[in-house]
């Protein structure tokens, strides 16, 4: 199940492109062209250093969201249920999927990554280098996990874009990807606590530029272990009942 995941991924040039360039995007030209703006509060050189780790972040679970839907295309063409009804167990099915999914986020996460530092924007510290990748693997998890759980409550391929576009981009608008929460009015950051994705925005910035990061990244990291345990679980659960 993994092999095929990456061969499908390999395959799709189209969703290579788009998941990449559109990351790519907003990093270069965004970045770029407000590289001299100040955010109140903001310790940054530049506008491109502080959006890194949340176009990092960004470029992750939406690439994991595929899972979800490759799980809506298998249903449809009837090769869940083949494999579902196959002499294996659905933990392996679920642990293929999962790393699958997982992997392939990862690698567009570190291409996203690269180019970061190919713009100058290096680690702070090797420690905080190596606590990049491990929020960029809990994001991956936690993403595809949401994922299989909305995946296995749907038949409708179409609408599943739909749904993750809802649901994500405005977590993303507030978990402190573009703005700091100190420009947001006070019930705007008490709700930003509850976001999942702002302790992973905030983690990988605390990791990699080890500036304004607005918690300790171990606490961060605590969250966001936390939270892709849940997804995780529930994920996995949901499509184990799911049927083909």
């Amino acid at each position: 199940m993994w092999l095929r995941e990456i061969k499908r991924f390999i395959r799709s040039r189209s969703r290579m492109i788009v998941m990449i360039v559109q990351p790519l995007f907003f990093l270069v030209v965004l970045g770029t062209g407000l590289r001299t703006i100040q955010l109140p509060g903001m310790e940054s050189k530049n506008y491109t250093q502080f959006i890194a780790p949340g176009i990092i972040t960004m470029s992750i679970m939406f690439s994991s969201m595929f899972t979800g839907i490759s799980v809506l295309w298998d249903k449809q063409f009837g090769f869940l249920q083949e494999v579902l009804v196959a002499p294996i167990s659905r933990l392996s099915i679920i642990v293929g999927r999962t790393l699958g999914g997982a992997t392939t986020a990862l690698l567009q996460g570190l291409i996203i990554l690269l180019v970061a530092f190919a713009l100058g924007i290096f680690p702070a510290s090797i420690t905080g280098l190596f606590l990049t990748l491990i929020f960029m693997v809990l994001s991956a998890f936690t993403a595809v996990g949401f994922g299989l759980i909305i995946a296995s409550k749907m038949h409708d391929m179409q609408g599943f874009p739909l749904i993750m576009n809802l649901v994500i981009m405005p977590l993303i608008f507030v978990s402190s990807a573009f703005f700091k929460l100190d420009s947001f009015p006070p019930w705007v950051v008490t709700v930003a606590q509850f976001n999942p994705i702002f302790y992973m925005v905030d983690g990988l910035r605390g990791s990699l530029i080890g500036i304004d990061n607005m918690f300790h990244p171990f606490l961060d990291l605590l969250v966001v272990v936390a939270i892709c345990i849940i997804m995780m679980f529930l994920g996995s659960y949901f499509f184990s009942k799911s049927e083909a």
